[in-house]
């Protein structure tokens, strides 16, 4: 499987974006959902009972996209998919709209070793990016059937599938559909990820496959996130021009600072053509300079802030519970929650954000156990 996709990163096919490919906006039409569905012998909900006790919220994810979107869930074998049907209907849950594949996964985080899909106006309209993955740096082996993921897919369905030859999960990019991106320095830039390839090389990639012209780099994650600063627990787009921004207003929290620096970035940028960071003008090696300041009277973007959930702490380690880790599908927005005072807040700003759209709040205490929510366990498909 490695050889096939080594080969294939080295192919002198133009870049996607050279044929007229982008990746679009998750709030665009989506064809389908995709899920990879957690094992009971995996490694993402240890100890007791723990697996049983998240499966729930899964559960009624998938119901809640019954009347937005066909799912399409990864199971191992049959009996995989058995043991889903089991949990499915035991809450009850809609299922005429979910289709099972048959693709060995080691983990749930579709997100991360899922396809990224790019789309065209002409044929084929529709093609699936399998980047490299290896597990948030080398953290949870093993990988391999995870890393083949975004090409049993693609397979299945008769699709072109391209390899970029850089890893990259889904979690750590953001895209607006206008040739925009959001990320993170602490992940994308992190030696555990691609230590062979700078800053400006990293850039190139994202603008030659996903089709952007500007990346924006954000500094560092929440606390508790095993994924060196996922940029979907931090900050997401909601329209072209408009961001949401994770904030934490206890000063004592270590939270607080990484995300009003991030914030006050995004708050002060000003209409401005280059990639910009948090460290002006880092040179490709990544070295920090300076916060920069807007440098014309424009606001870049209309920021909003998004309340964090108070600490949550399991077995002496902080949980990465935040409202960021939504799921943007066709007719709902499935927002986790955390039977939590801010809870209601975090509904009505995304209700602001998406008038369209239903917001479905889901218990996630149990479900975070596993250090992910909704968009770290889907994958949107594009509508062509």
């Amino acid at each position: 499987m490695t050889d096939t996709k080594d080969n294939a990163a080295a192919d002198s096919t133009p870049p996607a974006s050279a044929r007229g490919y982008r990746m679009p906006a998750e709030w665009e039409p989506h064809a389908a959902t995709w899920l990879s569905w957690p094992r009971r012998e995996g490694i993402s909900f240890p100890g007791k009972g723990a697996y049983d006790k998240a499966m729930p919220a899964l559960a009624k994810m998938v119901h809640a996209l019954a009347d937005s979107e066909p799912v399409h869930i990864n199971v191992c074998d049959a009996a995989h998919e058995a043991d889903v049907k089991k949990i499915l209907s035991k809450i009850g849950a809609k299922t005429g709209h979910v289709t099972f594949h048959h693709i060995a996964i080691n983990e749930p985080w579709c997100r991360d070793h899922g396809p990224i899909f790019v789309t065209r106006d002409e044929s084929p309209k529709l093609l699936a990016l399998d980047w490299d993955y290896n597990a948030w740096g080398m953290k949870y082996p093993p990988f391999d059937d995870d890393d083949y993921v975004p090409t049993a897919i693609a397979q299945k369905f008769g699709l072109p599938v391209e390899y970029p030859g850089m890893i990259l999960e889904g979690g750590s990019i953001d895209v607006n559909g206008a040739g925009l991106l959001l990320t993170t320095r602490s992940c994308l830039l992190n030696q555990n990820r691609n230590p062979d390839l700078s800053q400006a090389q990293i850039e190139q990639k994202l603008r030659d496959w996903l089709g952007v012209k500007e990346i924006i780099w954000l500094g560092d994650g929440i606390e508790g996130d095993d994924t060196d600063g996922h940029i979907d627990d931090i900050a997401r787009f909601v329209s072209e021009d408009e961001i949401v921004c994770a904030f934490e207003e206890d000063e004592s929290d270590p939270n607080h600072d990484p995300l009003k620096q991030n914030f006050d970035y995004l708050a002060g940028l000003t209409e401005r053509g280059s990639s910009k960071s948090l460290s002006d003008h880092a040179d490709a090696d990544g070295d920090n300079d300076a916060i920069p300041g807007g440098n014309e009277e424009i606001s870049r973007f209309d920021v909003h802030k998004l309340p964090m959930p108070h600490k949550i702490v399991r077995d002496g380690q902080r949980l990465p519970a935040s409202y960021a880790n939504f799921y943007i599908g066709n007719k709902v927005v499935l927002l986790p929650v955390f039977a939590d005072s801010n809870d209601r807040w975090a509904v009505a700003i995304l209700e602001k954000a998406f008038p369209n759209r239903k917001v479905i709040p889901i218990d996630c205490r149990e479900l975070i156990w596993g250090l992910g929510a909704f968009h770290c366990l889907t994958q949107q498909m594009p509508a062509v």
